[in-house]
């Protein structure tokens, strides 16, 4: 895609979303992270439409890797080993799905035992006021 033509489709999405939120109700952020979200779809749909598979499909991938550097992730494996079998398509979505859940878990459980270490200084704190 030519670069005019990228940045039209930007801005086209951009305006898509202020229409469709309103121009108060959603912050900078959740602005931008919606353009994110919306760039990394549209690049994913576009690169599943390459290998002639239809639309839904890559909407379907999107919405299962669920946030934009999985989507930019399989975007990558699509543009470089253009495989051409569903399956394959899918077990990639599948492996790229799994570490990003292991990572959200590896991080939940990091920040639980931060909190828990946390409590634990304060208690003891407390026990050496005593």
């Amino acid at each position: 895609m030519q670069k005019g033509a990228s940045l039209f489709v930007s801005r086209l999405i951009y305006y898509m979303i202020k229409i469709r939120y309103g121009a108060g109700e959603m912050t900078e952020k959740g602005r931008k992270n919606r353009l994110e979200w919306s760039m990394a779809k549209a690049d994913l749909c576009r690169e599943v439409l390459s290998l002639g598979f239809p639309e839904e499909f890559g909407e379907l991938l999107a919405g299962e890797l669920g946030s934009p550097r999985s989507m930019g992730r399989m975007t990558s494996y699509l543009r470089s080993v253009r495989p051409r079998s569903v399956e394959t398509i899918v077990d990639e979505m599948l492996a790229i799905a799994s570490e990003a859940e292991s990572w959200r878990q590896r991080k939940e459980s990091q920040e639980a035992q931060a909190s828990y270490n946390e409590w634990l200084r304060w208690r003891h704190r407390q026990g050496d006021e005593e």
